[in-house]
């Protein structure tokens, strides 16, 4: 089992940057499947970004492409999210999660593990 907490998101104007951090407790977090998700009240839960047990594979969202980076210290027990020229509809809670297969990384239900959320606000 893991537990996961998010950390770094905040308020920001449109075309900066934030880096959220999601930090994991035990000593298995380099077995898991980390992924980042973005939900907005009423509606589902969106795929941002994951990254492999290695790090060595990651996959992005079509509305992140280019703009957000995905990495992890398994050293640190911490994954993490640089998101840069951020824009007004980014602004959502954003998730950390976790999951055992490198497989269906874009679905959330696949997911076991997720931390509370943080949140992330652009303003125009």
């Amino acid at each position: 089992q893991v537990q996961l907490v998010e950390s770094g998101g905040g308020l920001v104007q449109a075309g900066g940057s934030l880096r959220l951090s999601c930090g994991a407790s035990g000593r298995t977090f380099s077995s898991y499947v980390m992924g980042w998700f973005r939900q907005a009240p009423g509606k589902e839960r969106e795929f941002v970004a994951a990254i492999s047990r290695s790090g060595s594979s990651t996959d992005y969202g079509d509305s992140v492409k280019g703009r957000f980076t995905i990495s992890r210290d398994n050293a640190k027990n911490t994954v993490y999210l640089q998101m840069n020229s951020l824009k007004p509809e980014d602004t959502d809670v954003y998730y950390c999660a976790a999951k055992a297969t490198w497989t269906s990384w874009a679905v959330a239900g696949a997911y076991n593990y997720w931390g509370q959320g943080t949140q992330v606000t652009v303003s125009s």
